[in-house]
């Protein structure tokens, strides 16, 4: 059995898209950055921390964990606070290129297996009014950077260099790689 470690309705789609039977079971850690800590090192360990969390509850199963974050310059951009730190993330990553970093663990009786996937993200000028109205539409404030790819902010977008699911939340091809490894293990 599988059991998805996080609340994302969009991991859920993305998995039930792949073909993927799961259940869910969000975790509980905390998600503070610790000083010094690279951004893959930074989402490798909350994934892994949230699939161990489940694991623990559930250690016949098999724990997804994941985490998304993106990066843009030297500064780690998670889900806003409220609506003017949505702005102020959606003005820095206006007419920039930024990285999108998924860590993924996966955790069972075998072992921890984790990888990260990054992919380039080129966002065009976006006017104040554009920043402003997408806010206003309220799709912004749970997602890492304050933007969701797969939705209003799909007009910002100008080219992607990666995996377009890992933008989403989460890197099919990688998870779908990582259940194969753990089933031949088995």
């Amino acid at each position: 059995m599988l059991i998805l470690a996080s609340a994302s309705p969009r991991r859920r789609e993305l998995l039930t898209q792949a073909g993927i039977a799961f259940t869910v079971q969000p975790a509980d850690v905390d998600e503070t950055h610790r000083a010094g800590e690279s951004p893959e090192a930074f989402t490798l360990r909350l994934a892994r921390e949230k699939a161990e969390a489940i694991f623990a509850k559930h250690p016949d199963a098999t724990v997804l964990g994941a985490d998304t974050i993106v990066v843009c310059g030297d500064e780690i951009l998670g889900k806003p606070s409220d609506e003017t730190d949505a702005a102020r993330m959606l003005k820095k990553l206006s007419g920039r290129d930024h990285r999108v970093i998924t860590g993924v663990a996966l955790v069972s009786s075998l072992g921890t297996q984790t990888r990260a996937e990054t992919t380039i993200v080129s966002m065009r000028e976006i006017s104040e009014e554009e920043i402003a109205n997408y806010i206003a539409t309220g799709e912004p404030m749970d997602k890492a950077g304050s933007y969701a790819i797969q939705g209003g902010a799909a007009p910002f977008i100008m080219q992607i260099q990666g995996d377009y699911s890992n933008v989403v939340g989460l890197p099919v091809a990688v998870v779908v790689s990582m259940l194969t490894d753990s089933s031949t293990r088995q």
